[in-house]
């Protein structure tokens, strides 16, 4: 894992995870090789950060037509550690490494259900106005929901 800047010590790293998003491998997500294609983890990824935000109740709020804001994907990264293959089980995990004002940077973790971990990544949503496109900041009780999140890692 050491070229992977992001992760310091994949043990300590690893152990950080408390929520996960279940996938299963469907045929589509294969390619011409008979493995996950490399587009894929981003929809998983995708999956398992809104399943992570419902858990907090952030985006029960953000879908309400008359919300003020939304989130959006300011920049998202994979990087591949084992093949992966149709049909097989994966646990999508997700968690916050850090909270800034308006932005949150989010970790991923794909891992086989015997453990192995597939492919990892990270990628910094923000908040914003869904009128003016600037960031907002979270409020007090968002930034306490990913507070209470990270305690419960440590």
């Amino acid at each position: 894992m050491n070229r992977i800047d992001y992760i310091k010590e994949i043990n300590g790293w690893e152990d950080e995870f408390q929520f996960y998003y279940r996938v299963k491998v469907r045929f589509s997500d294969t390619d011409m090789f008979r493995h996950l294609n490399n587009t894929v983890p981003f929809s998983y990824f995708e999956e398992a950060r809104i399943e992570y935000f419902k858990s907090l109740g952030f985006m029960q709020d953000w879908v309400k037509p008359d919300s003020k804001t939304i989130p959006v994907v300011a920049n998202l990264q994979c990087d591949f550690l084992k093949q992966v293959y149709y049909d097989e089980k994966l646990k999508i995990y997700v968690k916050a490494e850090s909270v800034g004002n308006s932005s949150a940077d989010l970790h991923y973790m794909g891992k086989r259900e015997d453990g192995d971990i597939c492919f990892v990544g990270r990628g910094t949503i923000v908040q914003i106005s869904s009128r003016t496109g600037k960031g907002v900041p979270w409020t007090d009780e968002m930034r306490k929901l990913f507070m209470e999140q990270k305690a419960i890692r440590a």
